[in-house]
């Protein structure tokens, strides 16, 4: 296990009517609020006016329809209203999408150059206003670490940015505030939470602790996600899947490890390029990767996977234990009724060489558990035709 260090400052309130809470949780940071939201579910749920009320003692000012996978112009957008009105604290009403935008709106609010550069240059952020949040999907985990995904249509970029100073400062996790949320957008936001675990699960570092605990999360999304797209209103497997999510990326899977990611930075390039769910593409990606990478070098690895989370019974042959588990987890995705093909969802092979480019160069892909090249990316979305 490599030397960490792992604090997450996020104070959490879990559970139902947690929402009561917010005129304390803001107070602190100042009178003047941006909310942002993305495309008008939380109007017809009823809880943009819940929170409207409950705000009633504030200044809002409001930032909607911000895109599934947030674009540039949001944030120039939201930057904007903040320098004008002198906004005080920023409360993200939505999904992931939602709380990265308001993080890149955040840090841009003191920037005075074009807000792309600090997506480019992460490290350039020297001051953020405060981010608080309401989930309202379980899925990237955004709730509780310091990091999003921002893209630029004009260049086809989807990049991933990060500071400590963009962790929320509080969250609001009430499970039923998922109850609307679609089977299919249940079914693709359990497909990222696992394929959060599965990035840092799969390191050529040895660490039980996280692995036994990413384990365990993962045997929670593959028990909870078919109850949660079954009976969207099933209070304990809505909660399950959102605290899931939350642990999934705020670092407690992997502490002790420490390498590249594989399967998100070849599906940003496919929703760069495409703009699909990014869940969906995830679990397109994520059994042909597996297929692709595993040999002599990594089998243990994914026979260990195999019998700890699908309770496969060890083979004679290690590999056929292997194949087995990733038998089971492509199985388990289109049980949920995600499709399974890049052809499903309107991609062809027209762009593979420029987008494996792209993951290799801004994915960190010769860092990665199995190292990737350009021609390995295009074999693996060829894999996924």
């Amino acid at each position: 296990m490599e030397n960490f260090n792992f604090c997450v400052g996020t104070r959490i309130l879990f559970g139902k009517g947690q929402e009561e809470k917010l005129p304390e949780l803001l107070r602190p940071y100042g009178n003047k609020v941006l909310l942002t939201y993305g495309g008008g579910s939380i109007k017809r749920t009823g809880l943009y006016d819940r929170i409207k009320s409950l705000l009633h003692e504030f200044e809002i000012f409001e930032l909607g329809g911000i895109e599934p996978n947030p674009r540039i112009e949001s944030v120039y957008a939201g930057a904007e209203i903040c320098k004008e009105e002198d906004i005080d604290v920023i409360l993200a009403v939505g999904g992931g999408s939602t709380i990265d935008c308001s993080k890149a709106i955040a840090a841009a609010a003191y920037y005075e150059g074009d807000a792309w550069d600090l997506i480019l240059h992460p490290d350039w952020i020297e001051k953020a206003l405060p981010i608080c949040t309401v989930l309202t999907l379980s899925a990237t985990g955004s709730e509780m670490d310091n990091g999003g995904v921002i893209t630029n249509l004009k260049t086809k970029e989807k990049l991933g940015f990060g500071n400590p100073l963009l962790l929320p400062k509080a969250s609001v996790l009430n499970p039923e505030n998922t109850f609307t949320v679609p089977a299919s957008q249940t079914a693709a936001g359990s497909a990222d939470i696992m394929s959060h675990i599965l990035e840092v699960y799969f390191d050529t570092r040895r660490a039980a602790v996280p692995d036994r605990i990413s384990e365990g999360l993962l045997k929670t999304v593959i028990q909870y996600a078919p109850i949660a797209v079954r009976e969207p209103e099933n209070y304990e497997a809505r909660a399950e899947l959102m605290w899931t999510s939350s642990l999934a990326i705020n670092g407690i899977c992997s502490t002790g490890k420490d390498c590249a990611w594989s399967c998100h930075p070849m599906e940003h390039e496919l929703s760069a390029y495409y703009d699909i769910t990014h869940g969906v593409g995830l679990a397109i990606l994520t059994p042909r990767w597996m297929r692709y990478i595993l040999n002599e070098h990594t089998v243990e690895k994914f026979a260990e996977y195999a019998k700890n989370v699908w309770g496969i019974a060890e083979k004679a042959d290690l590999f056929e234990t292997a194949n087995a588990g990733i038998d089971a987890t492509e199985e388990f995705l289109k049980s949920l009724e995600i499709p399974m093909t890049l052809s499903e969802v309107g991609i062809t092979e027209e762009h593979f060489t420029e987008m494996a480019e792209h993951a290799v160069i801004f994915g960190g892909l010769s860092e990665a558990y199995v190292p990737l090249k350009a021609e390995d990316v295009v074999n693996i979305y060829r894999m996924c035709m």
